[in-house]
């Protein structure tokens, strides 16, 4: 706990004014000049402060003036507190949104929703400052004033800072998951297209396939005697 003094000045008011400590006393236990506070005996500095009580506030004991009014040099002493205040908490609480713009977060959520659909409902929540209701009432379109909401950037509107909004894209960019394109029947490498003359055959299967391999092979030889020893038999028999 900081045991620092409260209102050092009007403290030193009181003290000039309801002891008779020496101004070098109440200058150290004040913080202090000790001309300042011959300027406040005198009436030429602090005038219109009201003394602050030091001994009702629980910052100095009556034993404690009694001590130092009977030994000039004795030193005051900030009386230790009874009363343990807890200590601050540091975690980050919920960020307070003015009520001029608290009206705006529907504007701000709707904005949100078009532009950022990537964005998770607790990001949006946190940008906006709204709760999981509202939200889910604008992206339905059930929001009592749907009809006259129209999209605003938080930004803009107050209601979160630039760097905040970035950092949320940001996080929810990398949370998506790559969709791999489907590109289908692709062109053969030209490795297998620029081979060499010998080598044709098996390009024109790789390329086309068994059935174009298969019509691309050349016709067998024709007997030209035997076909017309064939067509000769048939005109002997009619």
């Amino acid at each position: 706990m900081n045991n620092a003094l409260l209102m050092p000045k009007a403290t030193a008011v009181w003290l000039v004014e309801n002891t008779s400590l020496t101004f070098e006393q109440i200058a150290n236990f004040c913080k202090l000049h000790p001309l300042e506070v011959k300027g406040i005996a005198d009436g030429e500095v602090a005038a219109g402060i009201k003394g602050h009580d030091p001994i009702t506030s629980g910052q100095l004991t009556r034993e404690e003036i009694a001590a130092a009014e009977a030994d000039e040099k004795h030193h005051l002493q900030l009386a230790v507190s009874k009363v343990r205040l807890p200590e601050p908490s540091r975690k980050r609480g919920a960020r307070y949104t003015p009520l001029s713009r608290r009206q705006d977060r529907p504007n701000a959520i709707l904005w949100l929703v078009r532009n950022h659909p990537e964005l998770k409902d607790a990001q949006i929540m946190r940008l906006a400052g709204t709760t999981k209701t509202t939200l889910q009432a604008v992206r339905d379109r059930t929001h009592w004033n749907s009809a006259a909401l129209t999209p605003i950037d938080p930004v803009t509107l107050g209601l979160c800072s630039q760097m905040d909004l970035d950092l949320e894209v940001n996080r929810a960019a990398k949370d998506r998951q790559p969709v791999e394109e489907d590109r289908g029947q692709t062109l053969v490498p030209s490795e297998v297209t620029t081979r060499d003359a010998h080598e044709k055959p098996a390009t024109e299967a790789g390329v086309f396939g068994v059935a174009g391999a298969e019509k691309a092979q050349p016709e067998a030889d024709i007997n030209v005697d035997s076909v017309f020893a064939k067509l000769h038999d048939l005109k002997v028999k009619e």
